[in-house]
């Protein structure tokens, strides 16, 4: 999907469903995602996630009563790699995506609007551990994209990051909390 496409698309969603955030809500909800780069800015942090079965950005659900989709972020980021020194390189949205979130015994499938942030890890001694979500964690550079990486949304964050393109702010879902 084109980023404006998805833009309109995601802003309706928002507008649309005042609960936007709630996991409950049956077509889906907001997420929130990380794009980690190393303390010096030249590697991304990427899951192999267990249910996905993709290399991907660490990320997941804002957490009941909480709509700040950056706090959710860092924590996720935090969470997903064990890494506590995290701190934002800007508040406003790196990315968006829309995407099907697949079915399982628990929930039907459903649409993530996710919302991806640009993070860093701070402390170049701190050790990443993987946690229960994923099968395995790793740093990667640019110039390795094309041997891991399948999934178009994590390749346009690649191009993304690389050339520096924001699309909208994170101030345009501030009145959901």
């Amino acid at each position: 999907m084109e980023d404006g496409a998805c833009k309109s698309k995601f802003l309706s969603f928002v507008e649309e469903n005042e609960r936007c955030f709630d996991r409950s809500l049956s077509e889906g909800h907001v997420t929130a995602s990380a794009w980690l780069l190393s303390h010096d800015q030249s590697k991304v942090l990427l899951t192999h996630h267990r249910k996905l079965n993709l290399w991907i950005q660490l990320g997941g659900h804002c957490e009941e009563g909480d709509a700040d989709p950056l706090s959710a972020a860092v924590r996720e980021a935090r969470e997903e790699s064990g890494l506590f020194s995290i701190e934002a390189l800007r508040t406003d949205l790196f990315d968006i995506d829309i995407h099907l979130f697949p079915a399982s015994l628990k929930v039907p499938a459903h649409f993530h609007y996710d919302v991806r942030f640009l993070l860093r890890a701070t402390d170049p001694e701190e050790k990443i551990l993987i946690s229960e979500e994923s099968n395995q964690l790793k740093w990667i550079e640019f110039h390795d994209l094309g041997q891991l990486i399948t999934d178009p949304s994590v390749i346009r964050l690649f191009l993304k990051w690389k050339r520096s393109d924001f699309i909208c702010t994170h101030s345009q879902l501030a009145d959901k909390r």
